[in-house]
């Protein structure tokens, strides 16, 4: 055999491992979250949400970032051991509600986190809530602690809503991040259409700079 053909037969067994390794490491690592595309919403949803049979996600309002959570002694009851609304998002998820209220947009069952930050959300939009503690912001959880928050999440969003309401959670944005790869901001509704069996058709974000558009959108 010639030193040319030796070097070809070479690198043709380099080329060959090379591409076995790619191969083993590709199937050995975690699938990677499709790249997600915010949709802002539209007239056309509005109509849709005024017919009620979605399901609204909500991240909380702003916070006081100077008062973090006292994790892990967070007491759910103490408000004063969390992170919390700051006045400005009081006021942004007061307004929400009012927007809603506005636009016609039948609300039926209200789901909040315990966090208070998320109940305070929901009764300032919304005027009730159901407290779910399977909706527990889970940003100092171990993967196994945020399985049945992010089930949770799941089933909610994915599970059928009668016509003529729709059904509201208020929680945490991390929960957005492993249900479909979204940071939304502070405040913003997040639109599904639930298909049952855990699946759901994301429909698009209402941020609060989006209300004002859209009512007036609605205007004959």
């Amino acid at each position: 055999m010639t030193s040319s053909s030796k070097y070809s037969v070479r690198t043709l067994f380099a080329l060959l491992l090379f591409l076995f390794v790619s191969i083993v490491v590709a199937a050995q690592s975690p699938a990677q979250k499709p790249e997600f595309a915010e949709k802002i919403a539209t007239q056309a949803l509005l109509k849709q949400l005024q017919n009620g049979g979605l399901v609204i996600y909500m991240r909380h309002g702003y916070t006081d970032n100077h008062r973090p959570d006292q994790a892990p002694k967070v007491d759910l009851a103490d408000c004063t051991t969390q992170r919390v609304l700051n006045q400005q998002g009081i006021n942004i998820t007061t307004q929400v509600g009012h927007y809603l209220r506005q636009a016609q947009i039948p609300i039926g069952e209200v789901f909040s986190s315990p966090m208070c930050r998320a109940k305070d959300s929901a009764k300032n939009a919304f005027g009730k809530f159901t407290v779910d503690n399977n909706l527990m912001y889970y940003g100092a959880m171990t993967s196994a602690e945020k399985k049945p928050v992010i089930a949770n999440t799941q089933r909610l969003v994915s599970t059928p809503v009668a016509a003529g309401s729709n059904r509201v959670v208020v929680a945490h944005a991390p929960n957005m991040v492993d249900l479909i790869n979204y940071f939304p901001e502070e405040a913003t509704l997040v639109i599904f259409e639930p298909l049952d069996n855990g699946q759901f058709d994301y429909l698009g974000s209402i941020r609060p700079k989006d209300w004002p558009a859209l009512l007036q959108s609605l205007t004959p």
